[in-house]
């Protein structure tokens, strides 16, 4: 069954419009057909019931005379009328009154066995199979006498014979035009469609670029188009995202192997040096342990912030509190300064400047902003490490608190974020590097050639732990003159006295 089914819809279309328009001209024929054939019959009966025998004939029958043929050529009855006669004892006669060429209807011999209702119209078959039926009706004579007038239905069957041809040869005319012009029809109105079929084709073999042509929006073909251009520009950008996901992390995975490779490749070395020589003296022994320690070290501080990182963009987003900024920036400072003696670290309150205009905070007051102490404290030591490890020891170095407004494009007017600066006054950073201080492992080329690279991690936990904040880090440069880092929350009043929030 499925292999006699169409397979295009344009197919389907014509087949089905052919069918519903055969099947409309088909009903309205059949019912004037049922109409026609009803009034003829009509026409019939009310000619049967304007016909009764002669008086005559009853009398003659009534004295046991047979039928006697008409005076005159002028009285004898239409040609198309039959009448028949069964006498007392209910015998049909064997003669009948009317003329026709053609047999009549087929009557028993004996009035018992007549089964037609007195002066009600009813149908018989001819006396020849081959022939036509005949109208017949009944009427009672005197004593047991009894007459049959017929009349033939030929001219109503052979007009509802013409009738059904004509109806026959329509059906046909109808279903030939339509399935011939409505093909040419619906091909011209599915023409979209097989763009949007053809185009569709394209996009399947690869051509991922091309869209679905829209003519009217407002038609279902053109909201078709719509939503399958809506739909592919998802598509392409969920694929977008996924290369860049596969190539970022292609890239990651590249630049924590490489990461590794050296302090591995150290502890390997050193490891091997000490195995093959076990006389080694007191201070190259110390030396190589301490090398193994070293990088040690630097391989779980690199595993420790690879872990956080991907903690960081897996985990839910962790439980807030109210955090003094300016407590946590004093406690940064001082860690700082053990790590780095000599160098100047300051705290001041945040002012306007160019690089953050709109400034509010002349002096130092409690800015709190909702958050993690903890991973707050880490966005701060690790900008303070860079601004050490990367400017010369006698290079000031700024932290600054305070609020302003949100400067973002569509921000609300009015909204405050709270905002921790570190800046420095040391060389800067060259302007190619700026841009990617913020990537996985990326780490700016050392202007002085003495400071050891870090691992290109600090700033990038710094910013998911900022992005896990509602928050942002944003870059101040200014090369030759230092750079800022600058840490926006969303700010939060502190509460008034003796009140919580």
């Amino acid at each position: 069954m499925n292999r006699l089914r169409p397979r295009s819809l344009r197919t389907r279309l014509v087949l089905i419009s052919g069918l519903l328009a055969t099947a409309a001209v088909l009903v309205c024929q059949l019912a004037g057909l049922t109409v026609l054939r009803g009034w003829l019959m009509d026409q019939v009966d009310d000619r049967l019931g304007h016909f009764r025998p002669p008086d005559r004939v009853y009398e003659d029958l009534a004295r046991g005379e047979a039928l006697r043929p008409p005076p005159k050529p002028g009285d004898s009855l239409p040609s198309d009328y039959r009448v028949y006669f069964y006498d007392q004892d209910g015998r049909l006669l064997a003669r009948s009154l009317g003329t026709g060429e053609e047999p009549g209807p087929r009557l028993p011999g004996r009035a018992t066995d007549l089964r037609l209702p007195f002066g009600k119209p009813s149908t018989l078959p001819g006396q020849d199979d081959s022939g036509s039926d005949w109208r017949v009706v009944s009427h009672a004579g005197p004593g047991q006498t009894r007459s049959v007038v017929a009349l033939p239905l030929d001219t109503v069957d052979g007009a509802t014979a013409k009738l059904l041809w004509l109806s026959l040869g329509l059906c046909l005319a109808v279903a030939s035009g339509v399935v011939i012009l409505g093909n040419g029809v619906i091909r011209l109105g599915l023409r979209p469609l097989t763009r949007v079929e053809q185009t569709a084709q394209q996009i399947t073999d690869g051509a991922l670029e091309l869209s679905v042509p829209v003519e009217d929006p407002d038609t279902e073909l053109g909201r078709l188009a719509v939503a399958l251009n809506t739909m592919l520009d998802r598509l392409r950008t969920a694929l977008r995202r996924t290369e860049d996901s596969e190539q970022q992390l292609r890239s990651f995975l590249a630049d924590a192997g490489h990461e590794l490779r050296t302090p591995l490749t150290a502890v390997q070395g050193f490891a091997e040096l000490l195995l093959t020589d076990p006389v080694m003296n007191g201070p190259r022994r110390h030396e190589a342990h301490t090398l193994i320690a070293h990088n040690a070290d630097r391989m779980s501080r690199l595993v420790d912030d690879l872990f956080l990182l991907a903690k960081l963009g897996h985990t839910p987003a962790p439980h807030h509190e109210p955090v003094d900024l300016l407590s946590l920036a004093a406690e940064a400072i001082a860690t700082t300064a053990v790590r780095h003696p000599g160098r100047t670290i300051t705290l001041e309150p945040l002012t306007a400047d160019p690089a953050g205009p709109g400034a509010q905070t002349a002096e130092l007051d409690v800015i709190e902003a909702p958050g993690n102490p903890h991973q707050l404290a880490q966005i701060l030591n690790n900008l303070l490490s860079n601004a050490c490890t990367h400017t010369p020891a006698d290079t000031p170095v700024h932290v600054r608190v305070g609020s302003r407004p949100d400067d973002r494009p569509g921000a609300p007017a009015g909204v405050l974020v709270s905002v921790v600066e570190v800046a420095d006054e040391g060389p800067g950073i060259q302007p190619d590097d700026a841009p990617h201080v913020f990537d996985r492992f990326y780490r700016a080329a050392s202007q002085d050639g003495l400071t050891e690279p870090g691992s290109g991690l600090g700033l990038a936990i710094a910013t998911a732990i900022a992005a896990a904040h509602d928050g942002r880090l944003e870059l101040g440069n200014r090369p030759g003159e230092g750079c800022t880092f600058r840490l926006l929350l969303p700010h939060r009043p502190p509460a008034p006295d003796g009140a919580t929030w």
